[in-house]
């Protein structure tokens, strides 16, 4: 499988969230775009109180922190991500 890893950096010099591309496996598959948030839970409650879903449920990213899949009031679907090297 084809993969680029993107790294990016804060304001201050320090890490920021990384991802990566691939290749789309079928011509109708979306980009998903992830926000780094300090407390998924936190954050899922207020995607639901303000009308959004949740696509994907909270899923742990063993020894790297937590993500979900989100969709906005119109259609438009995201993710989230927590650093939590704790994460089980």
């Amino acid at each position: 499988m084809e993969y680029y890893q993107i790294e990016t950096m804060g304001n201050e010099n320090e890490k920021g969230l990384g991802g990566g591309m691939t290749k789309r496996e079928n011509s109708g598959q979306a980009i998903t775009n992830y926000i780094d948030v300090p407390s998924i839970d936190d954050y899922l409650a207020k995607i639901e109180m303000l009308g959004g879903k949740i696509v994907v449920p909270k899923m742990s990213v063993p020894g790297m922190g937590y993500t979900a899949v989100c969709m906005d009031t119109e259609k438009n679907v995201f993710g989230l991500w927590e650093t939590n090297k704790n994460a089980k």
